[in-house]
C-alpha cells in the first residue's frame, strides 16, 4: 500500500557498459535536444525555411546553452563548490552530476543561436519562434534527470504523487521524512502545457518577430515562480525571495513588455522569403542544383546518334502537316 501512496525513486541513475558510464541525466538531456531539433525543424519548414537549418544552428546553440546553464548553476550555488560546501571545486565541472540553470542556458544558448543564425544569414527572432515549443518539451524531458539523481525536490508531502527520497539524498533536518513534492514532475507537466499553449497561440494569432519565444518565456516563468517556491534546497535570496523566484518575476515583466511593444511595432508574421533571404535570392546552382562545370553560357551538345534540329527532316516535306 505504501508504494501506491507515493512514487518510488529509481534505484540507480548510472549504468556501466564496460568502462563507459551511461547516465540517465545525460540521456534525458539528449532526448530533449533531439525532440527540440526535430520539432523546431518541422516548424521552421512550415514557416518557409529550409530543412536542416535548425540542426545547423543547434551545433552552436546547444553547447553554448549547456555551458551557460552550468555557469548559472555554479554562480548561484557557489558555496557548494568554493566555500567549504559538500563538493570540491573540481566538481563544478561535473555536469553529469546534475545542475543546469535554465536562465543561463537560455541566455548563452541564445548567443550561440545568434552566431549560428548570423553565419547562415537568417534573422534570430523567427528562428526563436520556430524552436520555442521544442525547447519547452526539451525542458520537460530534461527534468526527469533530476528524478534519477534524486535532487531538486520540494518540501515534505503525503500526497499520492509524492516522491520517495533515499535517506542519503534528504536535506539536513529531514532525515526522518521519506516523501516530498516531486517538483521535477510539476515542472515537466507545466512545460508540456506551455508547449501546447504556445503552438495553439502561434496558429491562432500567427505570431512572429520573436513573440512566440517571448510567450514561451513568459508562461514558463509563471510556472517556475510557484514551483520554485515549493523547493527546500539551499538557495540565495534577494529581497527575502529565492533568487530563481525573483529572476522569474523579472523575466515575466520583460517578456510582457516585449510582447506589447513588438506587437505594436511589427504586427503580423515574417514573410517566408525573409527567413532565409540568402537562399531565396541565390541562383539555382546555390539552392541544391549542381552548377554546370563548363561555365556560364555553355550549350549542351546533342547526344550521339541524335540529329540536330538542322538535320531533322522537315515535317511538311515529309507529308505531315501540324494540325
Amino acid at each position: 500500500m505504501s508504494l501506491l501512496a507515493s512514487i518510488p525513486s529509481p534505484s540507480q541513475g548510472v549504468w556501466n557498459i564496460g568502462p563507459i558510464p551511461v547516465r540517465a541525466y545525460a540521456l534525458c538531456i539528449l532526448a530533449g535536444i533531439f525532440v527540440a531539433i526535430w520539432l523546431g525543424n518541422r516548424r521552421w519548414i512550415a514557416r518557409g525555411g529550409r530543412s536542416g537549418t535548425v540542426a545547423d544552428v543547434a551545433i552552436w546553440a546547444v553547447p553554448f546553452g549547456i555551458v551557460g546553464g552550468r555557469v548559472y548553476h555554479v554562480i548561484t550555488d557557489w558555496q557548494t563548490y568554493f566555500s567549504g560546501g559538500p563538493k570540491a571545486p573540481i566538481d563544478a565541472l561535473k555536469i553529469w552530476d546534475g545542475g543546469l540553470g535554465i536562465w543561463g542556458a537560455v541566455v548563452l544558448g541564445g548567443v550561440g543561436a545568434w552566431i549560428g543564425c548570423h553565419r547562415r544569414g537568417i534573422p534570430l527572432p523567427p528562428f526563436g519562434d520556430a524552436v520555442a515549443p521544442g525547447v519547452a518539451i526539451a525542458q520537460a524531458l530534461g527534468r526527469f534527470g533530476n528524478y534519477f539523481n534524486q535532487e531538486l525536490f520540494g518540501g515534505p508531502s503525503e500526497l499520492p504523487w509524492a516522491v520517495e527520497i533515499d535517506p542519503k539524498n534528504r536535506p539536513p533536518g529531514f532525515a526522518d521524512v521519506a516523501t516530498y513534492h516531486p517538483t521535477f514532475l510539476y515542472e515537466s507537466l507545466w512545460c508540456l502545457a506551455v508547449a501546447g499553449v504556445v503552438i495553439w497561440a502561434d496558429r491562432r494569432f500567427r505570431m512572429g518577430h520573436g513573440r512566440v519565444f517571448a510567450l514561451y518565456v513568459l508562461l514558463y516563468s509563471v510556472g517556475r515562480a510557484w514551483i520554485e517556491s515549493l523547493r527546500i534546497d539551499e538557495a540565495h535570496h534577494f529581497f527575502g525571495i529565492r533568487l530563481n523566484v525573483f529572476t522569474s518575476l523579472v523575466v515575466i515583466l520583460g517578456a510582457l513588455v516585449y510582447l506589447v511593444v513588438s506587437s505594436r511595432l511589427r504586427p503580423g508574421r515574417e514573410a517566408p522569403e525573409e527567413l532565409e533571404p540568402a537562399y531565396a535570392t541565390a541562383p539555382a546552382g546555390a539552392q541544391g542544383e549542381a552548377p554546370d562545370p563548363r561555365g556560364p553560357g555553355s550549350v549542351e551538345a546533342p547526344d550521339a546518334g541524335t540529329a540536330s534540329p538542322a538535320e531533322e527532316p522537315d515535317a511538311v516535306a515529309g507529308g505531315t502537316v501540324d494540325p
